[in-house]
């Protein structure tokens, strides 16, 4: 099965900025363009809630609402990774953050986290002062 494993959390005042990386592999049948991955996040006491899924190559990006612009996700398919860039960081931004992978090609806003097989270990995005 896919592998997954996200970097660069930690700690930033609010306003900050901050980018995660997600470095996959482990791809069974596929190449890593092939799979949709999102990112979601979980607070303490709170559902799991997804902040974008990027598709393909070919740039099929999905963003829910909740990103408000602030959140840009991107990859490198020679790299097998993803990136989720967050600025502007709020302090209800902190999370655990997550990758996953989904055997999709493309994003929907109708997706959901039934969608994505295999996951992160996750990484903590603490914002706060």
């Amino acid at each position: 099965q896919v592998q997954l494993v996200e970097s660069g959390g930690g700690f930033v005042q609010p306003g900050g900025s901050l980018r995660l990386s997600c470095a996959v592999s482990g791809f069974s049948g596929f190449t890593f363009d092939y799979y949709a991955i999102g990112w979601f996040r979980q607070a303490p006491g709170k559902e799991r809630e997804a902040v974008s899924c990027i598709g393909s190559s070919d740039g099929n990006i999905y963003y829910p609402d909740s990103a408000k612009g602030r959140f840009t996700a991107s990859r490198d398919n020679a790299k097998n990774t993803v990136y989720l860039q967050m600025n502007r960081l709020k302090p209800e931004d902190t999370a655990v953050y997550y990758c996953a992978s989904a055997e999709m090609l493309y994003c929907s806003k109708d997706m959901g986290i039934m969608d994505f097989k295999s996951w992160g270990q996750g990484t903590q995005v603490t914002v706060s002062s």
